[in-house]
């Protein structure tokens, strides 16, 4: 049956793009193979085929046209780059291959957009956070003068916002209106987005006085917008003095409401955008990590069926099933272990002909859009198969590479490193040798001189004895004799005076 599928599914393919997306790499293979352009586009959305695998996620489809030279600047209607696709659907794993082979993370489409941007204004932090740590610039603006901050608060993604903060983005930066992110906050009505950003500036009162080029002020705007929320928010504020929320409430929101079980909020902040399902708090922690941890089964289960990812991992290698067992949530235990299963199949030995290390095999590359290709076990247990098999064959033909380039003589830079390494090792040796020598010589003169002071010990010892043995001469008698009496005489004639009296001279 499943045969028969697969054949109905080739033969369906009019072009190549369908193929991408459906992922059915082989195909498409088969079909470039036949004629058919890497960089084809297609009429409606000028879509390559790389435009396709980023856009659906069809990631092994994405790796093998990298791999036969798909062109990475190749752009759509609107200026869009297959990275910009990748950071508006969330396609977190193709966001990174295209960023290893050579894609520009800072490449900008009509309006100025980097995939930065587009990550901030569609809610993908995870792929957002992948685009920061390639290390663009947090602060890029756009023709407006629009930086990811402000196109996280302008759509009400609170998750984004948080993590640019974490980056370094700067809130007090306006855009050509002279509009802070703030402002653009209260325009939409986004409260918890606001509430962040009037926590993160200087004081309370500078955000909610600052005024735009209209001299507009956020409450200004939330009143010509008619977003209450704002309003009674302000309101409060400026009331109490103070913000009613702690920080950490403040920012993540969904976390708190994971951990406490409140399922009707967690569904409002997910169901409206301005909280990933992945997102991640200061400590890395998912949704499901905060409901797995409190015991949480109704949460746990909506997150599960919405999509979760549960091989994802806090800052302390943590996943949401490893913090339920520490808490012992037995329940949670097993509701994540029915879901994922308890495979260790990462600790049994590599063997490619074993089919059953391909059926489970880890983390794939987490996403945030699970609005992708959807492929079944036996496919996605292929692909790995697939995959490693390309790798034994790179590595036999690297192999082959090798022996010929050394039969023509080549050297590579392994070897040329241990011929480094021997000629440090025998220039060390000889240089140990040489020192070796010299304190061999100096040796030799300390031992000849040991011998010559031998033998002036022994000459003056023999003398010594010689002379202990015999009388001294006469001449040699009158002269110790004489000079201990010279010796007195020297001392008689130290003048001495009478104690009581003073010597007068007459003349």
């Amino acid at each position: 049956m499943a045969t028969v599928e697969a054949v109905k599914k080739k033969q369906s393919y009019t072009s190549v793009h369908e193929a991408v997306k459906a992922g059915d790499v082989e195909q498409l293979a088969s079909m470039i193979r036949s004629g058919a352009g890497i960089n084809e586009v297609d009429l409606v959305h000028k879509f390559t085929p790389l435009h396709c695998a980023a856009h659906s996620g069809s990631l092994e489809c994405l790796h093998w046209l990298l791999w036969h030279g798909a062109d990475t600047t190749r752009v759509t209607v609107g200026g869009w780059t297959a990275a910009h696709l990748a950071a508006i659907r969330g396609q977190d794993a193709c966001m990174q291959a295209l960023l290893v082979n050579g894609a520009n993370a800072e490449a900008q489409d009509d309006r100025g957009c980097t995939p930065s941007h587009l990550a901030a204004a569609h809610g993908q932090s995870y792929t957002l956070q992948t685009i920061l740590r390639h290390g663009v610039n947090v602060n890029v603006s756009d023709r407006n003068d629009w930086k990811p901050v402000h196109y996280a608060a302008f759509h009400g993604r609170l998750g984004c916002l948080q993590l640019l903060l974490r980056w370094g983005a700067c809130i007090d930066d306006v855009d050509n209106n002279g509009n802070l992110p703030a402002h653009l906050a209260a325009v939409e009505g986004h409260l918890h987005c606001f509430k962040f950003l009037v926590s993160k500036m200087a004081t309370v009162m500078h955000t909610l006085k600052a005024r735009n080029d209209q001299g507009e002020t956020p409450r200004d705007l939330a009143e010509r917008f008619y977003k209450d929320n704002i309003l009674q928010y302000i309101d409060g504020v400026e009331k109490e003095g103070q913000h009613p929320e702690t920080q950490e409430v403040l920012a993540f929101p969904a976390h708190g409401a994971a951990s406490k079980g409140d399922l009707l909020t967690l569904r409002r902040l997910v169901g409206s955008g301005v909280i990933n399902m992945n997102e991640r708090d200061d400590e890395g922690s998912t949704l499901m990590h905060k409901a797995a941890g409190q015991g949480q089964i109704q949460c746990l289960q909506w997150l599960l069926e919405m999509g979760a990812d549960g091989d994802i991992t806090n800052d302390a290698g943590e996943t949401p099933k490893d913090v339920a067992k520490r808490f012992a949530q037995l329940a949670a235990v097993e509701l994540l272990t029915q879901r994922a299963g308890d495979s260790n199949s990462s600790d049994e030995e590599l063997d490619a002909k074993n089919i059953k290390f391909f059926e489970s095999h880890g983390v794939e590359g987490s996403t945030d859009s699970k609005a992708d290709v959807t492929l079944d076990k036996a496919e996605k247990r292929d692909a790995r198969m697939r995959a490693y098999h390309k790798i034994q064959e790179l590595q036999q033909l690297l192999e082959i590479a090798y022996s010929n380039y050394r039969q023509l003589g080549g050297i590579t830079e392994e070897e040329k490193k241990v011929k480094k390494e021997e000629r440090e090792a025998e220039k060390a040796v000889m240089e140990l040798e040489a020192q070796l020598e010299y304190e061999r010589v100096r040796r030799e003169k300390l031992e000849s001189q040991l011998d010559e002071c031998r033998a002036e010990i022994n000459h003056l010892r023999q003398r010594l004895e010689k002379h202990h043995s015999s009388p001294p001469a006469p001449a040699e008698a009158e002269t110790i004799i004489s000079k201990p009496c010279k010796e007195k005489k020297k001392v008689k004639k130290k003048p001495a005076s009478s104690p009581g009296g003073v010597f007068v001279r007459l003349r």
